[in-house]
């Protein structure tokens, strides 16, 4: 099954999310900072990552810029995730090369098509 890396420094959103992944069968790896999140994407090499936005260190816009402008990992698939519903997230998140976006709280449902339809893509 496909490996996801989870950026969430929020402890009970990150275990919450963990958990319903790994019951769909999903390998998960989490990182809690926005750096870590860069790194891990290097390290791990997971089929996609869930970035929070608002995250301490490094923001997830930035981290998502930092992976997307690398050659060896750009192409992981980035779903963005915040709690910040605000007309031109969405577009920003995808300006920062984000190849999705998703509110929280998360519908768990819908995520997980997204998860799969990106994973096929990429």
């Amino acid at each position: 099954m496909a490996k996801i890396l989870v950026v969430e420094d929020n402890e009970i959103n990150r275990d919450m999310m963990v958990r319903r992944l790994q019951r769909r069968g999903y390998t998960i790896v989490t990182a809690v900072d926005g750096q870590q999140g860069v790194d891990m994407t290097h390290s791990e090499k997971p089929d996609l990552v869930l970035m929070d936005m608002s995250l301490p260190v490094l923001n997830g816009w930035d981290a998502t810029r930092q992976i997307k402008g690398d050659p060896d990992v750009k192409n992981v698939p980035v779903v963005g995730l915040t709690a910040h519903a605000m007309v031109g997230d969405r577009d920003q998140a995808l300006q920062a090369g984000c190849d999705d976006y998703a509110t929280k709280p998360v519908e768990f449902e819908k995520l997980i098509e997204l998860i799969n339809r990106l994973i096929k893509v990429s």
